[in-house]
């Protein structure tokens, strides 16, 4: 084979891998990203060592470093947080018991059984993964209004630690401003008793030669 045919070959190969990169990164970028499965490429309920395989096999492919897709980091990153996700026990657990309550919700509204044909149909895998977005949606927004709540309680908390705080540090200073101004206060008095002692001596020596002239 002659060299010009070997690196129109090479040539292709590389287009090839570009596309396949690039055809991934849009597809990690465009899977719901609360459904960490999704991101990763898997159905619920595979063993941790395919969740490794799998994130290190996609991670090899688009990262940013083996690719110039401009889009890549953001994949790259969106397909980690997946794998973080599913390597937690709690998040995983709550993840998969949605995907169940999802699944759960449809039987219930097509008054489906466990054993129903219609369960194993593509239509109705559709439709589950339309419904367990739902779900997540719905927990997602339950989870932030939680989280709302919780730091507007943690506010009011604060400010009322705070007000304490204040109250305690207003007492400490009257405390202090009322120890140092004891000698003002008792010199104070002390020329206050030693007047009324002086007016009264007087008065009584003014009486006394009233009382003699008459």
């Amino acid at each position: 084979m002659a060299d010009d045919e070997l690196d129109a070959l090479d040539s292709l190969e590389r287009e090839a891998s570009e596309f396949t990169k690039d055809a991934e990164i849009d597809r990690i970028r465009n899977a719901f990203s609360l459904d960490a499965y999704a991101v990763l490429d898997l159905q619920p309920g595979v063993p941790e060592r395919d969740i490794k395989i799998q994130y290190r096999k996609k991670s090899l492919l688009i990262h940013p470093d083996k690719t110039s897709n401009p889009a890549a980091p953001d994949a790259f990153d969106r397909l980690k947080k997946a794998q973080v996700s599913l390597l937690d026990e709690k998040a995983r657990a709550h993840l998969d018991e949605c995907i169940a309550d999802a699944r759960r919700l449809l039987i219930r509204e097509h008054k489906y059984t466990l054993d129903s044909p219609e369960l194993k149909t593509e239509e109705f895998k559709k439709e589950w993964r339309k419904m367990t977005v739902k779900v997540l949606v719905d927990e997602e927004a339950r989870r932030r209004r939680q989280m709302k709540a919780k730091m507007q309680e943690e506010g009011r908390e604060q400010r009322k630690e705070d007000e304490e705080l204040e109250a305690r540090k207003r007492k400490r200073d009257a405390d202090k401003e009322w120890e140092e101004t004891r000698d003002e206060r008792i010199g104070s008095w002390r020329n206050w008793q030693k007047g009324k002692k002086d007016k009264g001596a007087e008065g009584g020596k003014k009486k006394k030669k009233l009382k003699v002239l008459g």
